[in-house]
């Protein structure tokens, strides 16, 4: 990647007279701050295709030589484009660009299903029985073996994960992820990955149900294998199969944490 080193310069500082030859409407526009600068090229950078979602960015050092600016004024701008959702940082691995989209429709269902609190995971639950299902129908028709290596990785590290719902859930989420990839829609991958923090928190709520970790392990098998069959049919009902044990496994902790609560 080749980024500029030329500064926006701003200009004078006042009000920009209107034609009317009344107060101002706007202030002339000023320097701007070096981070903002480095947002900038970037954010050009990725509207003119240079940069795409999945991209690394360079190491922060290596930012901070390329601009001419100190690593702080990198780092506040990593900050301003996480923000904006424009990149994501990952701890140990880097930063990546991601989809704007995307991050804009994460967090309008995130605040619609802590907003919705107790129901949200009732709605959560009616998106994923429409979506996943046909999803992995779709994964058993379509899907390479990168991807089931990635499943298979994330059943091993399930099994291995025991008592730490931190292990598990992380393997849990690469399986359905890895899935939804192998349905080889990047839309379909775009729908999932707007919806991954739900699901980390549902997953977070449940994972201390006894024997519910087990009870996923069982389904999360049966799904790799009719994927792996390319069996279309059986993977679609092995995955309606595991989501109506989450929904099971969901309301248990859901009464757990409020006794008197009754289902339906």
């Amino acid at each position: 990647m080749r980024y500029s080193s030329q500064t926006i310069v701003g200009v004078s500082s006042g009000f920009a007279p209107n034609r009317a030859g009344g107060n101002a409407l706007y202030k002339l526009v000023r320097t701007s701050r070096l981070y903002e600068q480095i947002v900038q090229q970037i954010e050009e950078s990725i509207v003119k295709g240079a940069l795409k979602p999945g991209d690394q960015l360079p190491a922060e050092r290596e930012l901070a030589q390329r601009f001419g600016v100190s690593r702080t004024a990198v780092r506040e701008a990593v900050k301003a484009l996480r923000e904006k959702g424009l990149v994501e940082a990952y701890s140990g691995k880097g930063t990546f660009i991601t989809d704007g989209t995307t991050h804009a429709v994460r967090q309008s269902l995130d605040l619609l299903v802590k907003i919705g609190q107790p129901e949200g995971s009732s709605h959560l639950a009616e998106v994923r029985a429409i979506l996943e299902p046909e999803i992995a129908a779709l994964a058993a028709l379509r899907i390479q073996e990168p991807e089931l290596v990635t499943m298979r990785e994330a059943v091993a590290v399930m099994d291995r994960a025991g008592q730490d719902p931190e292990a598990y859930i992380e393997a849990d989420l690469d399986f359905h992820l890895a899935l939804a990839e192998g349905a080889d829609n990047p839309l379909i991958l775009s729908l999932l990955d707007s919806i991954v923090g739900l699901l980390r928190e549902q997953r977070l709520r449940i994972f201390q149900v006894p024997g519910g970790p087990e009870r996923g392990q069982i389904h999360h098998k049966r799904i790799l294998e009719a994927v792996e069959q390319h069996d279309a049919e059986r993977a679609r009902d092995a995955m309606r199969a595991h989501l109506e044990q989450v929904r099971e496994d969901s309301q248990a902790q859901t009464a757990k944490r409020q006794p008197g609560l009754k289902h339906s």
